[in-house]
């Protein structure tokens, strides 16, 4: 696939190598580009590098060194990332939840497991047309 075929490049921060590997496999069969971040510290690494190609960032919330919240928080303090979307991808759906992730700066939330069927869906929805 040539670059300029794909729907958009995606930042998923996971750090869950079979979740990562599943997540990876279903946006490229759908025509994305897919970055990966382990944990919040190569997710500023590789938005300082890349960010220029990035259209959406799915963020896992619950990782060790710093989870979710927290990282979509700094992410969105910086001024030359504050645009990029950033969709909450866990497992967390209690009451309150979904409104946490938002008050962090999320621009949307997916839930875990992850519906493969619609993913591609759901990720297009907050796509910025570049």
């Amino acid at each position: 696939m040539m670059p300029d075929q794909s729907k958009g490049t995606i930042l998923y921060v996971e750090d869950n190598p079979d979740n990562r590997n599943l997540i990876r496999r279903v946006l490229m069969a759908e025509d994305y580009s897919v970055v990966e971040a382990v944990n919040a510290t190569q997710a500023i690494e590789k938005l300082e590098t890349e960010s220029d190609h990035i259209d959406l960032i799915l963020m896992d919330i619950n990782m060790p060194d710093m989870d979710g919240y927290t990282l979509t928080a700094k992410i969105k303090s910086i001024e030359k990332f504050s645009k990029i979307p950033i969709v909450a991808v866990t497992a967390n759906v209690m009451r309150g939840d979904r409104e946490k992730s938002l008050e962090a700066g999320c621009d949307g939330y997916i839930q875990k497991p992850i519906d493969i069927d619609t993913l591609g869906q759901q990720v297009e929805r907050f796509m910025i047309r570049r």
